[in-house]
């Protein structure tokens, strides 16, 4: 039988992130575009400076309410009817908040993205915020925080939280709020908390997708072009901080046939010369099934369905106060916990002694490098990374020569970097599972004191973020 010839692959096409367009609007909104041809859906991310630390102590969780109530309602539409407005022009609105702000995205087709950004400036301009929909947001808030508490890795984050950063800081407490600061929110401090902290002057709106003859400046110039607001300077941001003095802190759960487990400490932002090292090292050691980690504790031992170590931002900051979240997370049979510890502290050490190798570094790069066509296929992708270059004070080519400063990485810097992110004697380290069964395993590992806490000891939804199964990106 003759066969044809298999056919080989093409030559790969030039590629770069792409550069955006920044405008203004008189009412003073920052705009940023970036022509996508073919994306025939567009995407718009807003990012607004509202930070968590600007709640109040005792109502935190309403910059989460406000969000969401966003959309419940405005001077034209009822909650009900603005939904319908979406639908009927194929568009999605999703809105939330975090440490840095508020971001609300945007996907709408390009033949109504000028009746999707209306309805997205009558959101920011007039929502009239109902007292029945802000009663039914905060009953919806509180009905989610038994499911986050039932949650092992959800619980872990807390409690990592919670060990690592001061009592004082917004960032040990629940991102999203707790049930007692929850249920004092009402209606007055939302609306307050938009006031605030709501204001083109301090906003930025991204616009990505295909604008072949559309008329971007005139459509945002008669809709968020009429949003109006005082202006003044964002709230100001406190400085990431943590104590990642070595300790372990088991969440008792009886019963439980896992253990989840979260090791992490604070380490530097974006703006920080040793970042794409950091990304390329930390991959290395726990970004994918072949990293060291899932080699050993998943294909090896058996422990475990996978084990993934990643740097998320936390806070970045161009004045140095920002952090990371530098985490190793995964799950393992109870009754290996003690195992499973031992040979992950093993990785760490092993990788101080003797580094990484070249055939991982190059691995390493072809996978992050490799894949970023593919990654910001969308203008949903591309739009939220822009986005997070403004909320993170980076400079708009950030991105693109993220990639560049990958490749030129060494193997020698990836492992320095790598090896500080998680010094094996500076971790903090949090366990959910049976304390009964895991606390004496556990003990005389290297990972400090053992503490035992019971799951009603911690708040429902962590406030640096529940752990990334899918690990980290570039």
């Amino acid at each position: 039988m003759r066969l044809h010839p298999r056919p080989g692959s093409g030559t790969p096409k030039p590629w770069a992130f792409p550069a955006p367009d920044r405008s203004g609007l008189p009412n003073g909104l920052t705009v940023l575009r970036s022509h996508r041809p073919g994306q025939r859906v567009v995407a718009v991310e807003l990012h607004l400076p509202a930070p968590l630390a600007a709640e109040p102590r005792d109502r935190e969780g309403v910059a989460t309410i406000t969000a969401r109530a966003l959309s419940e309602g405005t001077d034209r539409h009822t909650g009900e009817e603005f939904a319908a407005e979406l639908e009927r022009c194929g568009a999605t609105l999703d809105a939330w908040a975090d440490h840095a702000g508020i971001r609300i995205s945007l996907e709408v087709p390009a033949s109504r993205l000028g009746r999707g950004l209306e309805l997205l400036a009558d959101a920011l301009r007039a929502p009239t915020f109902p007292e029945h929909e802000v009663e039914r947001l905060v009953r919806n808030r509180l009905d989610e925080i038994p499911h986050e508490l039932a949650n092992p890795a959800r619980r872990a984050a807390i409690a990592l939280s919670e060990a690592l950063f001061p009592a004082d800081s917004r960032m040990s407490r629940p991102r999203q709020g707790s049930a007692e600061t929850v249920a004092r929110i009402d209606t007055k401090a939302v609306r307050a908390f938009h006031e605030a902290h709501l204001r083109p002057s301090t906003a930025t709106a991204v616009v990505v997708g295909d604008l072949t003859g559309v008329d971007l400046e005139g459509m945002l110039g008669e809709t968020l072009g009429t949003w109006r607001g005082e202006d003044r300077p964002p709230a100001p941001y406190a400085p990431v901080a943590g104590d990642d003095s070595p300790r372990v802190i088991v969440v008792d759960r009886p019963g439980s046939v896992q253990t989840q487990l979260l090791i992490g400490r604070v380490g530097p932002d974006r703006h920080d010369r040793v970042w794409p090292a950091q990304q390329l090292g930390v991959y290395c050691l726990g970004g994918t099934l072949t990293s060291r980690l899932d080699l050993v504790l998943r294909e090896e031992k058996g422990y475990t369905y996978g084990v993934r170590a990643y740097a998320r931002v936390l806070r970045s900051s161009a004045d140095g106060t920002g952090g990371s979240l530098l985490a190793i997370s995964g799950s393992v049979a109870t009754d290996v916990t003690g195992e499973a510890l031992a040979d992950l502290r093993r990785v760490l050490v092993t990788l101080a002694e003797e580094g990484l190798t070249d055939a991982e570094r190059d691995t390493a790069v072809r996978n992050l490098v490799g894949v970023a066509p593919l990654r910001f296929e969308t203008a949903a992708a591309v739009a939220g990374t822009l986005a997070d270059q403004v909320e993170q004070e980076l400079p708009d080519d950030f991105q693109a020569r993220m990639y560049e400063r990958l490749a030129e990485t060494g193997t020698v810097e990836a492992t320095a970097a790598a090896v500080a992110a998680f010094p094996a004697d500076r971790l903090v380290t949090v366990l959910v599972g049976d304390a009964s069964r895991i606390v004496e395993p556990v003990r005389g590992l290297g990972f400090g004191e053992v503490t035992v806490v019971t799951g009603e000891e911690v708040e429902p939804e962590a406030a640096a973020g529940a752990p990334d199964e899918d690990g980290p990106a570039a």
